[in-house]
């Protein structure tokens, strides 16, 4: 195998692909990049953790002999970064070593056999939605944040992807918090995947890391998906099992309902995490007036007193606690001038909703207050 390329085209396809390269496994094969150089001056790079793989296309490399070998992801990434803004030629030599050169620098390290290396293959094709780039990446932003970090809690650590007829809801929760987002999209199939949090959340850096607006496709089958962009391939490994049925979580009824500016409260919240955050459960109090919503938090250091007027009020006055964090999590990711918070008693979980439409809901549980 011999080609040259640009060293910074190498860096952003092994910035890429090195995202499925596990740190943690005990196989060498695993911890490697496979390069595969083909005569029509494709090189094409593949790495595999078995759960994701990722395979990213390179066009206009000068190939001058075909040939494949699978090298150490962090040592060959961390060269080819390091090297000047100039072509780079590689070269493999019989013992399966690699030689990378460019006009000041040269280095040969060793290579395995890709004999051993993974296939990532096709997935065979049950449904297949195509979305906008930018509206995926906020819908993964918007909701992968509730998922539970806990590999113990079983199947929420994924996130939930519902294709129904009209509309497609992505769905995380954690035990404490739940996200909802809905987008408009038309489908001849109804279907439910989960994909692990984690490994969506660095599919959104994948996207982010591609400039040009386009669409993404997403090839479901029971096992695996695929998605597909821009010259890369991610095969997916699904997680298997039953989701919680989030629709029953969602309160049937309200006792308290508030029209507030998400920008004031998210202010007000953050100052009085201040002090939450040197208290029990960054523990902070609403109280609902006819006018506005206070907020309180105690600590030894202190205490505090936010007031955010309302732009409507329907119900009863309500006093409820919350962890500060769970509420600014959600704060945080929303982009609407006002929301809705819907509340039922001081026991029962705060629902978080758009002023208009029917986009999100967030649900976030109550601490006890004494």
């Amino acid at each position: 195998m011999k080609f040259t390329c640009s060293q910074q085209s190498l860096t952003k396809a092994l910035n890429t692909v090195s995202k499925a390269v596990s740190s943690r496994t005990t196989i060498p094969i695993l911890k490697g990049i496979l390069l595969d150089a083909k005569k029509d001056g494709q090189l094409t790079l593949s790495a595999s953790d078995l759960d994701i793989s990722i395979e990213k296309k390179m066009p206009d490399v000068n190939v001058e002999e075909e040939g494949s070998v699978v090298v150490s992801s962090k040592l060959f990434t961390d060269i080819v970064r390091k090297l000047p803004n100039e072509d780079i030629s590689i070269e493999q030599l019989e013992d399966k070593s690699l030689i990378i050169k460019t006009s000041i620098s040269e280095f040969t390290i060793l290579g395995l056999s890709p004999e051993e290396f993974p296939k990532i293959g096709e997935v065979e094709e049950e449904d297949k939605l195509v979305f906008d780039k930018e509206l995926l990446k906020e819908m993964i932003r918007k909701t992968s944040f509730c998922a539970s970090i806990d590999e113990s809690k079983g199947i929420i650590v994924g996130v939930l992807i519902e294709v129904e007829k009209d509309f497609i809801s992505m769905v995380a929760l954690d035990g404490f918090r739940m996200a909802v987002i809905r987008e408009e999209m038309k489908s001849e199939n109804e279907n439910k995947i989960i994909i692990n949090a984690k490994i969506i959340n660095e599919i959104n850096k994948i996207m982010s890391d591609i400039d040009e607006e386009q669409e993404v496709t997403l090839i479901l089958n029971k096992k695996k998906a695929m998605i597909l962009f821009e010259n890369v391939k991610i095969v997916i490994r699904l997680l298997e099992g039953e989701f919680i049925k989030y629709k029953d979580i969602l309160p049937k009824e309200v006792k308290c309902k508030v029209k507030i500016s998400k920008n004031l409260l998210h202010e007000s919240m953050d100052r009085a995490s201040i002090l939450s955050k040197e208290g029990k459960n960054n523990l902070i109090r609403f109280s609902v007036s006819e006018d506005f919503l206070t907020i309180t938090s105690r600590s030894e250091e202190g205490n505090v007193k936010e007031e955010v007027p309302l732009s409507l009020k329907d119900g009863d006055d309500i006093e409820i606690g919350f962890n500060s964090k769970y509420v600014l999590d959600v704060l945080k990711v929303l982009d609407d001038e006002e929301i809705i918070l819907e509340m039922v008693s001081s026991v029962k979980p705060c629902v978080i909703k758009p002023a208009e439409g029917s986009g999100f809901e967030y649900l976030v549980l109550p601490v006890r207050i004494s």
